[in-house]
Formats: C-alpha cells, structure tokens, sequence
C-alpha cells in the first residue's frame, strides 16, 4: 500500500513510529507536512499538491492534524476524501472531536456517560452556571484549550466566580463541570482502532496537580478496564465517528464518565505504558479496511 502521514514534523515520535510500522509490513510510506498542501478543486479531477507534484496514487491517509490547524488540516483531508482516499480518519469526525462542545453534546444525546457540564455567553449569568453543575468545587475549561493549557480548578464559589469573569473578559468560550473528586487526579487514556480498544493507560497527576497530562508532569502506567468502561470507550469513539481514537475517562462514583475524545492521540505514553505496538495494529487496520472510495461519514451531527 502507498500511505501519506500527514503531519507537520517528521521527528515526532507518533510519527516516525507509524512510518516505522508501516514500512515494516512493506508499505511504501511518506511524511507530508499539510500545511504545505495545496488544493486544485475541479468537478472531474481533484488534486491535492505537495512541492510542485499532485499527490497520486495513494490508498490510505493517516491524518496527524495539530488542534491549532484543524480548519486548514481537515481541509486537506476532505480534499483526499473526494479524490476517493480512504482516512484513518476522516474529515468530519476530526472536526467533532475538536469541537469540546458539540462533542460533549453528541455524547450526550448518545446516553454515553459525562460529568454534569455548564456552558453560557452572558457573564451576568454567572451564579446561575456555577449551581447548575452543583456548585463548587468545579473545573473551567477553555474550548480551545488542549494538553491541560486552560484548566482551572476552582475550589470555591468566589474563586470559580472570578476566573470565569476574567475568561469571558478575554471573550473567552468555556465550559464548567463538575470536579470528579473521586477520581483523585487520575484519569484512564483508551486508544480504540476501528471497534477494538487495543490498549489502555492510567495517568495520575503530579502532587497537588489534579490534572493527569503526562505534558504535565504525569505518570503512566497500564491498566485493567472494566466491560463497563471498555464498551464507554467504544460508543464514545463510534458517536465521533472516530476509527483511531484516544477517550478519555474518569471513574466516578456513577460509573465511567468520558471526558474528551482525541482525534489524533499521541503514541509514545501509550506505547511505553502498555508495550503494545500502537502504530503497527493501525497500519493493519488500514490494511484491513482502506479501499478507493469507502470513505462515508454518515452520521448527522
């Protein structure tokens, strides 16, 4: 098979690691940095161009879009798609994931477990938003945070109070949510290929940070799911859309609660956690599945 990574640095470990695999199992493999891409958008024969040369002839494309590049990066995914370029994951669904809100909506109309979420504009609503996730303690989210970068917990009513007020004087977009105080700053990465949960990792936070990024000073290490929290997982990434997906859970005293689905999950933590070749069952996944024109998003959100 002929497979393009896109993704902008060649010398991230997620994605040597997929071109490693890859070429292993005899694929011929290419790094192409999508925002270097550029689109001939024509009825009868679309083109994706990379260095002066129509990207041609490929079976499957494993997308690595960075949060911050998501509008152009799907572009250039969608652009394959209509050439008829089977995704590892698709246009649409990436667009999902990045949304935290709409996400957290569509998990929600899909009964798919999450702690209680708040989201308002007007700051003269304030008090209302606080008690509607049952007051503090409470966590605020920026929507467009990523990696635990504008995560706030909030201890008090005052405090939450505050920082919202600060971030909707930015004109911030946020989210609040309840704190998961029984999950004690650790939470449970799932790395789901196709409708199979091929390995899975408990983050624990650093002391005294309840957030549990390995970016931030966590540490890793294997676990054992429950049915419960592996058919989450599972539902979770199906509801996106998703065929390679990172979700995110916590375990609460009402069960497993989801709190984000990654479209482009990193492999290194996952991978030294578990010691399961990560980037070799996606690349068979692809062998298994990527043919001309199978690309069909079809879920309506």
């Amino acid at each position: 098979m002929k497979i393009a990574i896109l993704s902008r640095q060649p010398s991230l470990y997620s994605t040597q690691r997929l071109k490693e695999a890859g070429e292993e199992r005899g694929n011929e493999m290419h790094v192409i940095d999508y925002l270097r891409c550029y689109m001939n958008i024509t009825a009868h024969n679309p083109k994706v161009i990379y260095q002066g040369k129509a990207l041609e002839g490929y079976d499957a494309i494993i997308p690595r879009i960075g949060a911050s590049k998501t509008f152009y990066g799907t572009a250039v995914v969608r652009q394959f798609e209509v050439m008829g370029v089977f995704s590892a994951n698709e246009s649409q669904a990436i667009s999902r994931s990045r949304d935290k809100l709409r996400c957290l909506q569509i998990l929600s109309q899909k009964g798919i477990g999450l702690p209680v979420t708040g989201f308002a504009h007007s700051a003269k609503d304030i008090d209302g938003l606080i008690e509607s996730v049952g007051g503090a303690p409470l966590v605020i989210k920026l929507l467009e945070g990523t990696q635990g970068i504008g995560v706030v917990l909030a201890e008090t009513h005052q405090a939450a109070k505050s920082v919202i007020e600060a971030f909707r004087g930015l004109d911030a977009n946020i989210l609040v949510q309840e704190f998961i105080k029984e999950a004690g700053g650790m939470d449970i990465r799932c790395f789901v290929v196709g409708d199979r949960v091929i390995a899975s990792m408990k983050r624990q936070g650093a002391p005294g940070e309840f957030r549990s990024n390995i970016h931030r000073g966590g540490s890793a290490a294997k676990i054992k799911l429950t049915p419960e929290e592996r058919s989450t997982a599972l539902r979770a990434a199906k509801a996106m859309g998703l065929r390679v997906a990172g979700v995110d859970l916590l375990r609460s005293n009402h069960g497993p609660v989801v709190m984000e689905v990654n479209s482009s999950p990193g492999l290194e933590g996952v991978e030294a956690a578990t010691e399961v070749d990560v980037a070799g069952k996606i690349i068979d996944y692809l062998e298994k599945n990527a043919s001309p024109g199978k690309t069909r998003d079809r879920i309506k959100y």
